[in-house]
């Protein structure tokens, strides 16, 4: 668990200072993409933390969290391993999907067959 699941509120990770952050939201999900320095302050690393808000019987709001650590000696690997990933849904999954495009559209509707981007804006 997290510190804020038990303190209520944004609580600092111990594990280092927020340098840079990232917040993409996607649906009823929030990603965030954070840039933090080492307890030592002399390296840095990455979290991507996936957060989803849910209501409690009580009525109140709850978040589930999940988070990946991911180090500078990992990112190429983890970046080619993403890239392989993706692609083999381009290729294999997905029907009606642009050469050209891979982005999901901000009018997105699931009735409709081609939900696709048509233009490489902010491709990975």
């Amino acid at each position: 668990m997290y510190r804020d699941d038990y303190e209520g509120g944004y609580a600092r990770d111990n594990n280092g200072e927020d340098v840079y952050s990232k917040p993409v939201r996607a649906g009823k999900r929030t990603y965030f993409f954070d840039v933090k320095s080492t307890k030592t302050g002399d390296d840095f690393f990455l979290t991507i933390t996936e957060s989803k808000r849910r209501v409690e019987h009580d009525g109140r709001f709850s978040y589930d969290k999940h988070k990946i650590f991911l180090y500078k000696e990992d990112f190429e690997k983890f970046v080619e391993g993403l890239q392989e990933a993706l692609a083999y849904i381009k290729t294999n999954c997905l029907k009606d999907v642009p050469e050209d495009g891979f982005e999901h559209r901000h009018d997105y509707d699931k009735n409709k067959a081609n939900y696709w981007r048509d233009d490489n804006e902010d491709q990975f």
